[in-house]
């Protein structure tokens, strides 16, 4: 499916994997750009759940336009756009190389200092298996993460839950002007993924926690009791 006015909305997982894509759990860029047509496809879905990791100012800039849902915000704020702009307003030169540092640093942030955001994520999907989606911004780096942890924590190759993060390249389009007036180059990589992007975060996690399955179980509180639950509501077959 692809919508307009939201570029990269989608359900998760995209393989051929059994039990993939995942039963009523979307992906998404903001809603807050939402036209009518468009919200009303997505709300027929049956979405009436939305979890929103954006920021404070990037929720009230640009409030979700879906009608009769549930908002749950989860903030992770973006600080890589900061870091970003002072160090353009320090005049130094944003190449793609340096951009592609700061990234992977973004995803070490999110082990660091966001881990009970995503605890939280899981939390509320196993409050309910009511339809979800949960975005960012973009849809590509705080949700991609977050649907990495998800299939990883369903048992899902490791080669599919790259497949699902690396599509952001296939839908989202570069704009033709930065806000924060970047040059191109530097655009080509803050709005695109890479695979050390993940490979960051989950390194991270080995660095704090020994293992992704330590961290799943003491970082994001997924015992096996609860990983089962997951499968059960969420993977098909």
């Amino acid at each position: 499916m692809r919508f307009a006015s939201s570029s990269n909305f989608r359900r998760v997982g995209v393989g051929s994997v059994p039990g993939l894509p995942l039963r009523k759990l979307y992906r998404s860029d903001h809603l807050g750009a939402l036209d009518a047509a468009d919200a009303a496809q997505i709300r027929a879905l049956g979405i009436t759940r939305v979890l929103d990791f954006r920021g404070v100012h990037e929720r009230t800039s640009a409030a979700c336009r879906l009608e009769q849902v549930t908002v749950h915000s989860l903030p992770i704020e973006p600080t890589i756009v900061q870091k970003l702009a002072e160090m353009r307003e320090a005049g130094e030169r944003l190449t793609g190389d340096l951009v592609a540092v700061h990234m992977q640093d973004t995803y070490r942030g999110f082990v660091r200092h966001n881990t009970e955001r995503f605890a939280e994520f899981f939390q509320h999907l196993l409050a309910s298996d009511e339809p979800t989606v949960f975005h960012c911004t973009a849809g590509k780096d705080r949700t991609g993460f977050a649907a990495a942890l998800l299939l990883k924590a369903l048992g899902v190759p490791d080669e599919e839950v790259m497949r699902d993060y690396l599509l952001t390249n296939d839908r989202l389009v570069l704009p033709e002007a930065s806000r924060l007036g970047l040059p191109r180059e530097a655009m080509e990589v803050l709005w695109r993924v890479q695979p050390a992007f993940l490979q960051a975060a989950l390194d991270e996690v080995d660095a704090r926690y020994g293992s992704l399955e330590t961290y799943l179980r003491e970082g994001l509180r997924l015992r096996d009791a609860e990983r089962a639950a997951l499968r059960q509501l969420y993977r098909e077959g």
